[in-house]
């Protein structure tokens, strides 16, 4: 019978084990954030232009911060998203 190390592995361990868990972690987190802000930008009817005007930012910058494979935008950028939106950004750390 063949043995699979990864069978009743937990798959963070996979992705640890192939040098991908961080960046895996931080596109999931990013993928979820832009899904947040357009889901809300959706409901109040808000377009990128108008988020783009009240964050006081670029239209090709927020284009930047929704783009889910962008994992860079600033604390302070997300920040403003929120605001913008009428929103707080909440980050925590979990065990």
């Amino acid at each position: 019978m063949m043995s699979n190390r990864h069978i009743g592995g937990d798959f963070d361990d996979f992705l640890a084990l192939n040098g991908i868990l961080e960046e895996s972690t931080a596109i999931a987190m990013k993928r979820v954030i832009a899904w947040q802000i357009q889901q809300e930008m959706k409901a109040q009817k808000i377009s990128k232009s108008k988020i783009a005007v009240l964050m006081g930012i670029s239209r090709s910058r927020l284009d930047s911060l929704l783009d889910e494979s962008d994992v860079s935008p600033t604390l302070k950028t997300l920040a403003s998203a929120a605001i913008a939106l009428g929103k707080k950004l909440h980050i925590e750390l979990a065990a």
